[in-house]
Order: structure tokens, then sequence, then C-alpha cells
């Protein structure tokens, strides 16, 4: 079929009107010297890699594709454009109509992303809302009759207000497409090209994304003009701070190790292949005495939203959770993620990972196997392009998180070699103190029967 869009002008670029830069930090790369004062006040002084290479171009009106892996900072990379944009025609705009539209393919990502955007809108006298699915649509409403300039939103429930006239994208300056990629996984596409097809054509357009495939492709080629790309890190290749482990059980000491492994300080990420499950996992952890929370598609938004607040200001130290917080959430000090169920593919693996080691942090992975798993681990090892430090499970001892020592022995990957073998090697042990075990309540006891009643996840 036909593309009848108009084609874009080339004049569409307008540059923001900036100072030069005179110091370092932001205001070198070009950002107004208000938004660079609210960011000082909220502590980010210095950008991050994929700031400094994207600002320069996209504060002068440039369409950008950017690339950069999860956690490199690539929220405040379009932020700070479409920011420093609205903020030089303020008031300009008198319908009050959004001016500036920031797609996302997920729930928990797109209040991510008004969370660090809003405090500096509003010093600058912009505002910001989001509008997403499983949650009523009368509140979004409301806010978009009293004006907005800057609208995150998730396509499915945006799409849902343009056909009913409840929002309207005529005075778009600038589209953000974040995490494009996944929006693709999620089968999103056909719905953000009808989006992007109710802006105006001379808009400028930032899409950033953790690989650039085919389907992004599309996408790029259709809708962005003569972009500037910049690609910081290789999403394929994980952080040089993401220590890997890979833990050989039998299935019967899965829950005792993950319990050992859970009960140390610091948040920890466990990830499942199911909705089912991660339910049933955080009640076990939950009966053994760990806090944890759980994350997955069958929750409602509220308790989603509830769930990932718990375990942000850590009332609880585990959240587990299917893939759908393997992408775009951003949480910071998660010091242990956990491949519960390892993952069926290798950027799954890279992208559950990288929920640590974040920002130049450090962070360790553990993938717990058991033996009709071990040929399919050590196969996504190698296409995630990592070397872990094996290590064999003994039944009956406590799990050794760091330390691949007695009661964990390392397992020599050519020989197949274990246990006294002197060429083992050996590190100090790491003590685990389990918490004391505390009993269910009842309503929980029923709930748990009832979730053996019903085998689909």
């Amino acid at each position: 079929m036909a593309d009848h869009r108009p084609i874009r002008p080339a004049n569409h670029r307008r540059p923001v009107d900036v100072p030069s830069p005179t110091g370092g930090g932001f205001a070198a790369l070009g950002v107004p010297t208000a938004l660079a004062a609210a960011l000082g006040s909220a502590g980010i002084r210095e950008p991050f890699p994929i700031q400094t290479a994207t600002l320069p171009d996209a504060l002068a009106g440039r369409d950008i594709l950017g690339r950069g892996r999860t956690g490199s900072g690539k929220t405040l990379a379009f932020a700070i454009p479409v920011l420093a944009r609205l903020s030089s025609s303020i008031g300009l705009a008198p319908k009050r109509r959004p001016r500036a539209l920031i797609l996302a393919p997920t729930r928990e990502l797109a209040r991510q992303i008004l969370q660090v955007i809003e405090p500096l809108a509003s010093t600058l006298g912009l505002t910001a809302t989001t509008v997403f699915g499983g949650v009523p649509t009368r509140p979004q409403i409301s806010a978009l009759r009293r004006g907005v300039d800057i609208l995150v939103a998730c396509p499915g429930r945006l799409e849902d207000l343009l056909r009913s006239g409840a929002c309207r994208l005529g005075d778009i300056e600038i589209v953000v497409l974040d995490e494009a990629d996944h929006m693709a996984d999620l089968g999103f596409l056909p719905a953000v090209r009808r989006i992007l097809d109710q802006t105006p054509a001379n808009g400028q357009r930032l899409l950033f994304s953790a690989t650039l495939d085919d389907a992004v492709d599309v996408l790029v080629k259709r809708y962005l003009s003569d972009p500037v790309v910049h690609a910081v890190d290789d999403e394929d290749t994980p952080p040089v701070e993401m220590a890997h482990q890979v833990i050989h059980i039998t299935a019967a000491d899965r829950l005792g190790v993950l319990v050992d492994l859970t009960s140390s300080p610091g948040r920890k990420l466990v990830f499942t292949r199911t909705k089912h499950r991660a339910r049933l996992l955080t009640r076990q952890l939950v009966t053994a005495g760990i806090p944890a929370v759980e994350m997955h598609g069958n929750l409602t938004q509220s308790a989603r939203v509830r769930n990932l607040e718990q375990f942000s200001v850590g009332r609880a130290s585990v959240l587990v959770a299917t893939d759908i917080a393997a992408r775009g959430l951003h949480i910071d000090d998660v010091e242990l993620v956990i491949h519960a169920d390892p993952p069926l593919e290798h950027k799954t693996y890279l992208h559950r990972s990288g929920r640590t080691a974040r920002a130049g942090a450090a962070g360790t992975v553990i993938t717990l196997a058991t033996e009709n798993q071990r040929a399919e681990v050590a196969k996504l090892g190698r296409r995630a392009g990592i070397t872990p430090v094996i290590t064999q499970h003994t039944p009956g001892r406590r799990s050794v998180l760091h330390a691949p020592m007695d009661p964990m022995v390392v397992v020599d990957r050519a020989s197949g070699r274990s246990g006294s073998d002197p060429k083992v090697r050996q590190s100090p042990t790491t003590t685990i103190r389990p918490k004391r075990k505390r009993r269910a309540p009842r309503s929980q006891k029923r709930s748990d029967a009832r979730d053996t009643r019903s085998p689909r996840a």
C-alpha cells in the first residue's frame, strides 16, 4: 500500500535558543540555563555518554536515532530536548493541547518517565501527564481537558482516546519513541504508525532503543528525516561491572537455593517465565520469612504500583517478576538479579540482567539451571557473550553468593572436574544468615489452595 503521507519539509528543524556553552556538565552541551539549574537542583550535574552524544543534535532540532543499553540514561537524553523545546515557546499554545508526545511500551515505563520529567517540567511552567490502560479513563480525560504540554502514553490507551475525540495530536512539536524495539516485540508497531500519522509531519522525532533491528528500521525510514545516529553501547555486550554465575541445581533444591540467595541484605530481582510461577514463588519466599512482592500481568494496576513502590523504598527486599520487569524499569541499587527460570533468548537474558550494574554500578547475575537446562543455559551464555562462573550446588548445604567454594564447588568447563580437584579455585565463604520463618496468614493459605487448583500460568 502506498504511503500518502506528505513529504517532510527540509526546514522542519527548529533549533532551541540556548546560550553558548561556557562551562562543563550540561551547560557545555547547550542545555538552557534554567533547565541546567533544575537538573543541578535534582542532583543531576554530569551527563552520561548517551546524553553527551545526543543532546547537541537533539537541542539543535535534528531527528535522533539513539541506541544505548538499558540503564544508560536514555530517559534524560530525550527528556531534556523535550523540555528545552517546549520551554522556549511556552504560552504560544493557548488551546493547551499536548505539544510533546512520548510513547512507551508499558505502564511502568510510562510512570517512570513521568517521574523523571514532571519535577523538571514544573520548574519551567510546563505540565505533564500519562495515559495508559488498566485504569479508568475518566481521570485521564479530565487531565487532557485541563490542558497538558507533555503527554506520556502507551499506544493502546492513546488510540482509544484518539478514537473518542478526547485527545488531539495536531499541535505536537516533538515525538519520542522510547524502547522502540520492545514496542515491536509487543506488537504495537501498527498502533504506533497510526498514532504518528496523526502528528504533524514537520515535527521533530527522537527514537531511542536498546537494539536497532529490522522492525525499528521500518519506523526510521518512514518517520525520521535525515536522522543523526548515536550508538554508545552495544546491547549485545554486557557491562564489565556485571558478574555472571550459573548454579547447577536439582529441581527439588531450587526453592532452598533461592531462599539462601535472597535472605542476604540488599535488593534482589528474581525472574520467572510465567505469572503463576511468580505468584507461587513470592508466597513461598514470604512463608520463608523473606519480604517479597510480585510483578506480573495478572495484577491490577494499583497492585503493580503498590508492589513496585514497596520494592523501591525497601519495604520489600525481593521483587519476583515475569519479563514484564525486564525492560524499562529503573530501580536503583539492585545488587542481584536471579534467573530462577532461565530465559528462552539471549536478548531476554541481557534485558533481565540489565536491571543491575546500571550506570556504572556493580552487580551480580545468577542463573539457576537444573540438569535438563544446563545445555540450554550454556548456549544462552555463549550467545549473550558471557563467561559465567559455574558452580555445583551440594544438596543439604547452604548456598554461597559470590564465593564459589564449599558448600559449592567450581566445575571446570573444559574437563567437567569438580569436588576435591586441586585445580578448583577456592575463595572465602560468604555467610548468609537465614531469617526466622513466619506463618502465612489464613487468607494467604486459602489463596494458595485456590492457586493449586489452576494449572494455567
